[in-house]
């Protein structure tokens, strides 16, 4: 993937900063989000429930195959026939728990799955600040 290398200002996010060698040495986007280019694959995030770690309808998932899934980590998970997911992973008491990130969606208890399998490990969502920045995602269903 061929990105464009940018340079890195610090920006203050509470009082301007007056200072003149805030340029940082320059960064290729791609090295910093795709360490691993022939494990790395994208999704875009379809639905809420992941909101409250930061990951909203439209966004772009990196998603590194080649990281070992761990408790707490985000994945993408194959339910079979019912297709792919992203959420949380829990090892819990009771066993393996695919957890939502809002209260509105409920969380998945594998054992109840005749047919699973963790598929990756989100490493970033690319999120849009303003909503033409990225392309053009359909309004999320309700």
């Amino acid at each position: 993937m061929d990105l464009p290398s940018l340079s890195l200002p610090l920006v203050g996010a509470g009082f301007p900063s007056p200072a003149e060698e805030w340029f940082e040495a320059q960064l290729v986007i791609g090295d910093l989000l795709v360490p691993r280019p022939t494990s790395t694959f994208y999704a875009r995030c379809n639905g809420s429930s992941m909101e409250k770690v930061g990951i909203h309808h439209g966004d772009i998932l990196v998603i590194d195959r080649a990281l070992a899934a761990t408790h707490n980590s985000i994945v993408i998970a194959s339910l079979g026939a019912q297709g792919f997911v992203v959420k949380r992973l829990l090892y819990t008491e009771t066993g393996i728990v695919l957890a939502a990130e809002h209260p509105d969606y409920p969380s998945i208890n594998v054992a109840e799955l005749p047919n699973w399998e963790i598929w990756g490990v989100v490493t970033y969502a690319v999120t849009a600040v303003d909503p033409g920045a990225l392309l053009q995602f359909p309004p999320q269903q309700s």
